[in-house]
């Protein structure tokens, strides 16, 4: 029997009732830890956890590469002093040594402090801080709310969901053998997206996923993979910690105050999307772990 896939879900800011602290991930949560191997015992033992007051070294992070997990889910909630100069370069030595690593942000500069993470941070663009290289993309694209700049892609209202392009050839993480052509089709909508991308000096890396602007039509990047190597472990840098937040899965279980804009309710009257969206966060948990996402589970 395999060893339980060690997950550390983690935020960049400490436990702040109003903002994007580790509870209002719950649901993701709950769906990792119920997941059951072959044989029916669990197969992932998730740690969820705010990062330590902001200042000084995180006292997990900043000793990540020392620790047993096997794979950390990084939401960069922060405005830019979420990760100590420490942490970063423990997270780099976590992916050197073979770690799993996702690492996710928002719109505009929010979770700019992941910029200097080896590898994985080149294919984060914000405002201010590593800006898009093309500045054909430095444009708003979320007019409705106003005092958010560019990168702000418009996928839908918090609560719906969105259909994704496959960049081909496929990727692992969009295989779904369940659907009728055996891809995964559906993320959790959000009004403005990051921007993510593949950093020019990077052969391991590539764009898998786009989506396409509600407000727009402009075609924008969702994810960004990392192949494995010698030299480090799996990747995934995403355009937005939306696509994993309780309130995008779910809204009635509430945001921070300071999100303005209404929610829709599409996801929850959508079985389909909510499956295809399940499936991804299976395939992102085994394939950061370094198993085959069509490896046999409970059902």
């Amino acid at each position: 029997m395999s060893q339980p896939i060690r997950i550390l879900l983690q935020t960049t800011i400490p436990a702040i009732d109003d903002d994007w602290h580790i509870g209002r991930f719950g649901l993701l949560r709950d769906y990792l830890a119920a997941l059951r191997d072959a044989g029916g015992a669990p197969l992932c033992e998730v740690t969820a956890r705010d990062r330590d007051a902001p200042g000084a070294p995180d006292s997990v992070l900043s000793q990540l590469d020392t620790s047993s997990f096997d794979e950390m889910w990084l939401f960069a909630v922060d405005t830019g002093d979420g990760l100590a100069e420490e942490d970063c370069a423990a997270i780099s030595r976590f992916r050197q040594r073979g770690g799993g690593l996702l690492v996710t942000r928002d719109h505009m500069d929010l979770g700019c402090s992941v910029c200097t993470l080896g590898g994985v941070g080149a294919a984060h663009f914000f405002h201010s801080k590593h800006p898009d290289p093309d500045p054909a993309r430095h444009r708003i694209d979320d007019t409705d709310t106003t005092d958010i700049l560019w990168p702000n892609y418009h996928s839908g209202a918090n609560g719906d969901f969105q259909h994704i392009s496959i960049v081909e050839p496929r990727h692992p993480l969009l295989t779904d053998p369940d659907a009728a052509d055996g891809a995964v089709h559906c993320l959790p909508a959000h009004p403005h997206e990051g921007a993510v991308g593949k950093p020019a000096d990077d052969p391991s890396a590539r764009v898998i996923a786009t989506g396409r602007s509600t407000v727009s039509g402009v075609e924008f990047n969702l994810a960004v993979a990392f192949e494995p190597s010698a030299d480090a472990g799996p990747a995934v840098a995403q355009s937005t910690f939306h696509h994993f937040a309780d309130y995008n899965w779910n809204p009635r279980l509430g945001a921070p105050s300071f999100v303005s804009e209404p929610p829709g309710d599409a996801l929850a009257h959508a079985p389909e999307a909510q499956r295809s969206i399940e499936r991804y966060m299976r395939n992102l948990t085994l394939w950061l772990a370094g198993r085959p996402v069509d490896m046999p589970l409970a059902a």
